[in-house]
């Protein structure tokens, strides 16, 4: 799988990762336009990188964006900050653009300033053998705790839409522990693509909540090249990203830290759309129901519990509640014997019926298990 048209990318091992494994990626877009948009954490302790990538935002226009694991450069004062703009001022010298046109995005350990002359000597490396055909070496270099590289593409009328992401815990909103690019080479009209990204993002990547955490670094970029001369409608637009973005958000909560459960929580006939993402939100949110889960147990109590903790409109009392197709609970009462249910899979579906509206929404969540306990206790030793 290749990048789409006007697009280039290198990667490689800078030593920023004790492990040797790629940690430094650099994408370009070398088309006609660079029609971009961004979308980041709501966490407000942001890094360095997100508050310099907010910043050139601003400018319109988004040529190149370098990327790094094996450290976040967040909580690093004012010297990390001075690093993101000399990653950013290093890069635009290599590709002949300005700075404030290249978008800096780290992740890893929060609290340890980069070693810049590992960042500085893999940037000149990159940009000495830039290639379209480094699509997942790019997507392997973001990783952290990742077991696999995330990837998705889409054609439609002649154009490409191509995305890359990581991420596998602090999974919630908005957005995750997580990184993405996305890529296309159709001409976009900039009029609306902020908003349309923003609306993408918050019903697919902001619809994923593994763990309740919101990372410093979240940052979700879109670069259009034009490359290909097709011009695509917001409608289009809107589909194809809402089906890029979804399969990302898919693999990435398939991926997320110590899972041994992918859950669905669906919530249908809700007053609003609002009201059923912050139902389906407190029951993934839920360590007791997560546990329950872990373990097997089909405890529908503690989904009642739990989206009676959601500030939505809804009857408590004429709640139904279904766990992998068996109805457990009829009108916040007793139904079918939990004793039918089948949790012995790894994919698990919760479907809340609030009766209060037309809406619903989707959330997807994981168990608690051990070994997520046991991953993020020692993170950082």
């Amino acid at each position: 799988m290749n990048f789409p048209q006007g697009f280039r990318a290198g990667a490689v091992a800078a030593g920023l990762k004790s492990s040797g494994a790629l940690d430094l990626t650099i994408i370009e877009n070398f088309g006609p336009t660079s029609s971009c948009a961004a979308v980041f954490t709501s966490n407000k302790v942001v890094a360095a990188p997100v508050t310099w990538t907010k910043q050139i935002l601003k400018g319109g226009a988004i040529r190149s964006v370098v990327l790094n694991s094996g450290g976040a450069n967040a909580c690093t004062g004012p010297q990390g900050f001075a690093d993101t703009h000399l990653t950013a001022e290093t890069v635009a010298n290599a590709l002949g653009i300005s700075s404030s046109e290249v978008a800096v995005c780290s992740t890893g350990l929060i609290g340890e300033l980069l070693p810049m002359h590992k960042m500085l000597a893999g940037i000149q490396s990159i940009c000495l053998s830039l290639s379209v055909d480094s699509l997942d070496s790019s997507a392997r270099a973001i990783m952290t705790t990742d077991t696999k590289p995330k990837i998705s593409s889409k054609e439609i009328l002649g154009s490409t839409f191509t995305g890359i992401a990581k991420g596998a815990g602090m999974l919630a909103p908005a957005l995750a522990t997580m990184l993405s690019v996305v890529m296309t080479d159709a001409v976009v009209d900039e009029k609306h693509l902020q908003e349309i990204f923003t609306r993408v993002c918050n019903r697919t990547f902001n619809r994923i909540d593994s763990d309740g955490c919101t990372s410093t670094n979240d940052t979700v970029i879109l670069m259009a090249s034009g490359s290909s001369g097709v011009q695509i409608s917001d409608s289009n637009l809107e589909q194809t990203l809402m089906e890029v973005c979804g399969s990302l958000a898919t693999q990435l909560i398939g991926d997320a830290e110590g899972h041994t459960k992918i859950v669905s929580i669906e919530v249908i006939n809700a007053g609003s759309e609002d009201d059923a993402v912050a139902v389906g939100r407190a029951c993934a949110r839920n360590n007791l129901l997560k546990c329950a889960l872990f373990g097997g147990d089909p405890n529908w109590g503690r989904i009642l519990a739990a989206l009676g903790t959601a500030d939505a409109d809804f009857d408590p009392a004429d709640v139904d509640v279904s766990l992998n197709q068996v109805m457990v609970s009829r009108s916040s009462g007793p139904g079918d014997d939990r004793n039918l249910v089948d949790l012995s899979g790894v994919n698990i579906s919760i479907l809340i019926d609030l009766k209060s509206g037309l809406h619903s929404a989707t959330i997807y969540t994981n168990d608690l298990s051990h070994d997520y306990v046991e991953e993020n206790s020692a993170y950082a030793t």
